[in-house]
């Protein structure tokens, strides 16, 4: 794969974790994709190949928890997808979760999301 732009630089790194980094039943995948303006979580069970939660900054239920400053495109709103996440997943019985920065530094909304759903409760 020959890389042009940030986006094949991403797709890279993203197989390269892939290759290691596999969602079970009993522990799985958080993977974090985030665009310029909102951050997406999702769990999956990759032996399965199914989804078993999700959370998202533009779901109203996600929306109402943002105050003080949290908006969908920054620090405190990824803190509150993370908290979310880490929520429905408790309901669900799952507290260890093993992290997919799918590609992305560790680092501003990604780390936020992480560091959140840690405070939760989840363990990875």
């Amino acid at each position: 794969m020959k890389i042009t732009n940030k986006d094949d630089r991403r797709q890279r790194i993203k197989y390269r974790i892939r290759k290691r980094v596999r969602g079970t039943a009993t522990q799985p995948r958080l993977s974090v994709f985030r665009s310029v303006s909102h951050i997406y979580v999702q769990v999956i069970d990759d032996l399965a190949g199914q989804t078993l939660a999700s959370a998202s900054s533009i779901e109203p239920a996600v929306k109402a928890k943002m105050t003080d400053g949290a908006r969908a495109g920054n620090n405190k709103g990824a803190g509150v997808v993370g908290e979310a996440i880490a929520e429905r997943l408790k309901a669900k019985g799952i507290s260890k979760v093993v992290f997919d920065r799918n590609g992305f530094l560790y680092h501003g909304r990604v780390r936020e999301v992480a560091e959140a759903a840690r405070k939760a409760g989840l363990e990875f």
